[in-house]
């Protein structure tokens, strides 16, 4: 094994931490990564948070409040929970077992919702939600402990002169296999009946997760090195040092907080678009559609310019499309042929969101302190944790235009963050 490693690029520095990334090794977990987000991009359609999901829930028979916490938990809770995880992975040198351990959750979890599905009609109504939003939970949970792994894995594994051209070929190529695979999304939706449809959507997921899982057996992970362990009590303590001595951790924190709204918002989207013009299949297969499609035309410009465009120019870019979501929403909310293609916006909001607010996460941290960093970003992500829900209440309340029209001036707030915050351009690295 030693020996395969050192073919790989390795060489040995020291006891405590064995060996240091070099350009061979980088192109091997380059590799590896995109192998994970080809699959991810294929599975993620067939269990997408943002339509497929929030449309089963509201076929079960959803309302917009159960929707909100349903959306609290999806894209909210599971950060809150990043910050326990990150308490117990940051002492972990190593840190591929416990990525591994989360993805095998969620597999398992898509797996079990999939049958719940197909066996449904046996099952009484409000004992299938609650069986919903307890796989829901544990998918999305899974995924927060999965994710605190990830990022510092790949921080440490890809040399920083190559993040942004990782970055940029992995959402591109996400995005032609997420476009591929949401036509069969499409076409299985329509062919078959709920709660068949749905079920075997999940099914394929659990499969295709299962296939990008594989990738992250070829990474050869250095080991972090840990000067202090600490208990958790410790590790809750430093977090409010790290941001009080950090300006781009807090700054960055705001961003995620208030841009952040206006991906939480999506799947709101949905619920306004059964309102307005009834939910078909059709329907939920052409704004899934949309949305791919913005996804992959962001992917691919931002991959032809990989190494000029800048973070803070991007998140400029997302902050603009994310005050505009909510307004274009009530403006056309008469035609669904423009409101459809609303969501290809949505999809551009959504690359260039989740490129610049990944990159920046990883310029502003070290590999010391990079798995911390990730659980504060999470457990930070307070706003879109609960906002969900309460936006539920309120457009039960008060209804959908004054929502909306909050949304957006709570997203517009994040431009003085986005002012402030300092990115740096990575130097290349020579072995």
């Amino acid at each position: 094994m030693r020996r395969d490693i050192r073919k790989l690029g390795f060489s040995k520095v020291s006891k405590k931490m064995k060996y240091q990334l070099t350009t061979e090794i980088s192109r091997n977990n380059f590799a590896a990564f995109v192998w994970h987000g080809i699959f991810l991009s294929l599975a993620s359609n067939f269990s997408d948070v943002h339509t497929i999901i929030p449309s089963m829930l509201i076929k079960a028979g959803g309302n917009a409040i159960l929707l909100g916490l349903l959306t609290t938990i999806m894209i909210g809770g599971s950060g809150l929970m990043q910050i326990v995880f990150a308490g117990f992975i940051s002492n972990k040198p190593n840190k591929k077992n416990s990525l591994l351990l989360g993805i095998n959750l969620r597999i398992f979890a898509l797996f079990l919702l999939g049958l719940l599905l197909i066996k449904s009609a046996t099952i009484n109504n409000l004992l299938l939600i609650l069986f919903i939003f307890l796989l829901i939970s544990v998918f999305s949970f899974s995924g927060s402990f999965a994710a605190v792994s990830y990022v510092d894995i790949l921080g440490k594994s890809i040399l920083p002169d190559k993040r942004k051209k990782f970055f940029s070929v992995k959402q591109t190529i996400s995005s032609v296999g997420v476009f591929l695979s949401a036509l069969l999304v499409r076409a299985l939706l329509k062919y078959f009946q709920y709660p068949n449809n749905y079920g075997i959507l999940f099914l394929i997921a659990a499969f295709f997760l299962f296939v990008a899982s594989l990738g992250f057996w070829k990474i050869v992970e250095i080991d972090t090195f840990i000067r202090k362990k600490h208990t958790f009590p410790q590790y809750l303590k430093k977090i409010p040092k790290e941001i009080s001595r950090n300006s781009n951790l807090k700054n960055y924190l705001i961003i995620i907080n208030n841009l952040g709204l206006a991906f939480s918002f999506i799947p709101f989207m949905i619920l306004f678009a059964k309102k307005n013009f009834g939910l078909t299949y059709g329907t939920v297969g052409n704004i899934l559609l949309f949305k791919i499609a913005g996804m992959l035309i962001a992917g691919l410009v931002l991959y032809k310019r990989s190494e000029n465009f800048e973070y803070k120019k991007l998140l400029y870019f997302s902050l603009v499309l994310g005050i505009s979501l909510p307004i274009l929403s009530l403006i056309f909310s008469g035609n669904l042929l423009i409101y459809e293609f609303i969501f290809l916006l949505s999809g551009v909001f959504i690359t260039a969101y989740k490129i610049a607010t990944n990159g920046i996460l990883v310029e502003i941290s070290d590999n010391e302190n990079r798995a911390t960093y990730t659980g504060i970003s999470g457990a930070g992500n307070i706003l879109p944790t609960v906002f969900p829900l309460v936006a539920g209440i309120l457009i039960a309340t008060l209804g959908y235009t004054f929502t909306f029209i909050l949304i957006s001036l709570i997203v517009a707030s994040s431009f003085i963050a986005i002012n402030n915050l300092r990115c740096y351009l990575p130097q290349p690295i020579r072995s």
